[in-house]
């Protein structure tokens, strides 16, 4: 795949499936934290950086085959909206897979554009990034293209929340003494009221940045940020210790065009319950063996099997004798997906011993 990537496990989405629509580090911002680096191309220009026909045949291939996911997120290493085609690739996941929500992690940049506005209006959960409401706070942080200010990103912003019905998650990445004292924090405290986010988020550096002097804000500096910001909802993510542990209470919503009834979160149910240490007690990830490795059987970034090589038969691993399928290979599915890789693989091990 070339613009598709994971699933990966994302700690406020859970399962995505990314989506990249730029090339690498074509972004609108060069921002200091930046995890990808410095970026190679600084534009808010708009255009068809990759051919949005390819990336919707990508997008059904992968689909069809009923992969589970939580969602599939608008990512990557740049910034999608800059995509002329975002709206189209929303239109068609919406046609023709309903079942899956959608997600965009956007620097908000092009907001102001009500092309770019009505383009994710059928998105699901929007997740903006606001680092400083003051303008030279705002270009330390940022490093924005030409003619990319604070208070055009605010304006947009403004003007998506009057428009989209969904979900927004406004996250705000704290930079200690540039972002964090009070003069700061009062801008974006009056931003955020203009706003009327469902959320906030507050981030910070848990990767190497784009540049070396940046350092993670200090846990009490963070919950200083959230305290000042309140009475707006404000959670703490990226936390290098469990506190707790968040749950919601679900109904079952009306049934879609298929049939099917998806889970609901009720409205005022969320509850943290404290905990210093979390148990991962359920077969949501594979657990590859030690042994793995001493046979030369390759693994992903989250410990599945890779399988279907150029060249291998099918579900071979990197070691022409083994096969693998099902949640070893996949993650947590159906008990019927499982049972037809395993057949898949049996007529993949038949063909490579030629019977």
């Amino acid at each position: 795949m070339k613009y598709l990537f994971g699933p990966v496990n994302s700690r406020r989405l859970g399962r995505s499936l990314g989506v990249d629509l730029v090339p690498i580090k074509t972004c609108s911002l060069n921002c200091i934290y930046c995890e990808c680096g410095e970026t190679t191309n600084c534009t808010d220009a708009i255009a068809e950086y990759v051919p949005t026909a390819e990336v919707v045949d990508e997008l059904r291939e992968c689909l069809q085959a009923c992969p589970l996911l939580d969602v599939i997120t608008f990512s990557g290493f740049g910034e999608p909206t800059l995509h002329s085609g975002l709206g189209e690739i929303v239109a068609f996941l919406r046609r023709e897979f309903p079942e899956y929500r959608v997600a965009l992690l956007t620097n908000a940049t092009r907001f102001d554009d009500p092309d770019v506005r009505r383009a994710v209006l059928a998105i699901d959960v929007i997740i903006p990034s606001l680092d400083a409401a003051g303008e030279d706070a705002f270009r330390k942080i940022a490093r924005p293209a030409p003619g990319i200010t604070a208070k055009r990103i605010i304006r947009g912003l403004v003007e998506l929340r009057r428009e989209y019905r969904g979900e927004m998650i406004l996250e705000l990445f704290i930079v200690s003494g540039i972002n964090d004292t009070e003069d700061e924090l009062k801008k974006l405290k009056e931003a955020i009221a203009m706003i009327g986010p469902d959320r906030v988020h507050l981030n910070t550096l848990d990767r190497p940045g784009a540049v070396e002097w940046i350092q993670p804000a200090p846990m009490d500096r963070l919950r200083f940020v959230a305290d000042f910001l309140a009475p707006y909802p404000v959670e703490i993510v990226g936390q290098w210790r469990v506190e707790g542990v968040k749950v919601v209470e679900t109904r079952l919503g009306e049934p879609d065009e298929k049939g099917r009834r998806r889970p609901e979160p009720i409205p005022g149910s969320e509850e943290i319950l404290p905990a210093d240490v979390v148990l991962l007690a359920f077969g949501f990830r594979p657990s590859p063996a030690p042994w793995f490795a001493e046979h030369g059987i390759a693994v992903n970034s989250w410990g599945g099997v890779e399988v279907g090589q150029p060249g291998a038969f099918q579900f071979q691993t990197a070691n022409p004798k083994i096969f693998a399928g099902g949640d070893m290979v996949r993650g947590s599915d159906l008990v019927v997906t499982a049972i037809w890789e395993g057949r898949q693989a049996a007529e993949g091990i038949l063909d490579a011993l030629g019977v």
